[in-house]
């Protein structure tokens, strides 16, 4: 007797809480490597977790295997891979026996738990404009623990330096939790459009960063952590562009982009007046 086709797709539908449960045990995982002394399994299990957690979304969309039970486990995991895991990590291997540092790592980890709790507030929200659907509020806890682990990275690639001095990584933990909580949109990764004639120029990038992931890990994730840094002001502004042009949320990218030219063509000297300070005149006295 043959099995019915139906029922392969039911027992598939476990394997996105399956990775999420995956990405706790390498989360966890991690602290025990960097209770013992090596940090570098530490990182890379985090940054396994991070991968896990990018994975586990869209499997359950291709499978129709979204739950509330899903989400929550979802939510629940990228509170301990990202808030939990990173600071026990970064402390051990940073900032030992320092006061300050614990208080550091633990404001960290309290940052991630308030940035999901908002992230999971957000999503029940109906007043939010369409467009919003593209950001994220506040740098998300995947890039935030890879951020936050940037000091260490550093020491592994080169070495002790003002690097990985403790003031130094209290001020760089401190920072990211600030970037986690704040309000800054972010553009989420799935949201970016690649143009076709670029495709080829994506994919021989992306072989460069899978090679770089094995040759030069600890590089590859400093160069991950500024090229974000330095996406910030980029998200801001699409995101205020579109704030005050919701209408072409709904339109192609090229679309999109057109109208962006054409608005800058109609508006030539807008840039130039407000970088100077001054206003078109109203024609009052």
């Amino acid at each position: 007797m043959t099995r019915p086709r139906g029922r392969r797709v039911v027992n598939l539908r476990i394997l996105p809480s399956s990775m999420s449960v995956l990405a706790i045990c390498a989360g966890l995982t991690s602290i025990r490597f960097a209770l013992e002394g090596q940090p570098h399994v530490a990182i890379a299990l985090i940054a396994a977790a991070a991968i896990l957690d990018g994975l586990d979304g869209r499997v359950a969309r291709i499978l129709d295997a979204e739950s509330r039970m899903g989400e929550e486990i979802d939510s629940l995991a990228d509170a301990v891979n990202f808030g939990v895991a990173p600071a026990v990590v970064i402390y051990v291997t940073l900032l030992p026996s320092q006061p300050a540092g614990w208080v550091v790592v633990l404001l960290y980890a309290v940052s991630i738990v308030l940035r999901l709790a908002r992230f999971n507030a957000l999503l029940d929200a109906a007043s939010q404009p369409a467009f919003t659907r593209e950001y994220f509020v506040g740098i998300p806890a995947p890039a935030g623990a890879i951020a936050a682990l940037g000091p260490l990275a550093a020491k592994l690639q080169f070495g002790a330096g003002w690097w990985t001095s403790p003031w130094f990584v209290c001020a760089w933990v401190a920072a990211c939790s600030m970037l986690v909580v704040s309000r800054i949109p972010m553009r989420k990764m799935h949201a970016v459009s690649v143009p076709p004639n670029l495709a080829a120029l994506l994919l021989a990038t992306l072989t460069i960063v899978a090679a770089a992931a094995f040759l030069f890990p600890y590089i590859l994730i400093m160069v991950l952590i500024a090229a974000y840094l330095f996406h910030i002001p980029f998200s801001v502004h699409s995101y205020h562009w579109l704030a005050a042009h919701p209408e072409a949320w709904g339109e192609k990218p090229k679309q999109r982009r057109a109208t962006r030219r054409a608005i800058r063509r109609a508006q030539p000297n807008r840039r130039s007046m407000a970088r100077l300070g001054l206003r078109r005149p109203t024609g009052r006295t």
